[in-house]
């Protein structure tokens, strides 16, 4: 975990097992990054994916998703209906722990 939001992607296989490794679409600042929906699908349609997990971290340590990170959830979600590749969470990553946005209900 560096000092930089990192934003991965996970392709998932119909039975929601991992297609290959996580994928790195976007590299930030200590406290943002920009992420766009197609890269993110880039990666789910170039594996095959059925559905797919995305992550990135806050080298803060503060877990509280940002207005901006639930906006970019709802964007995904909305752009994985069009595609039919539902997004099934967005986990946000400290060094000690994480929050699962879904869990919150904000998906």
């Amino acid at each position: 975990m560096g000092t930089q939001e990192c934003f991965v992607v996970m392709p998932l296989d119909s039975q929601n097992r991992p297609v290959g490794r996580p994928q790195l679409v976007a590299m930030g600042t200590a406290n943002s990054v920009g992420v766009h929906p197609r890269d993110v699908f880039r990666v789910a349609v170039k594996n095959n994916a059925v559905s797919l997990i995305v992550a990135h971290n806050h080298p803060s340590g503060d877990l509280t998703p940002s207005a901006d990170d639930r906006h970019l959830t709802r964007r995904l979600v909305e752009a994985g209906k069009l595609l039919d590749i539902p997004v099934l969470d967005h986990l946000v990553v400290t060094k000690e722990t994480h929050v699962s946005l879904a869990d919150q209900g904000l998906l």
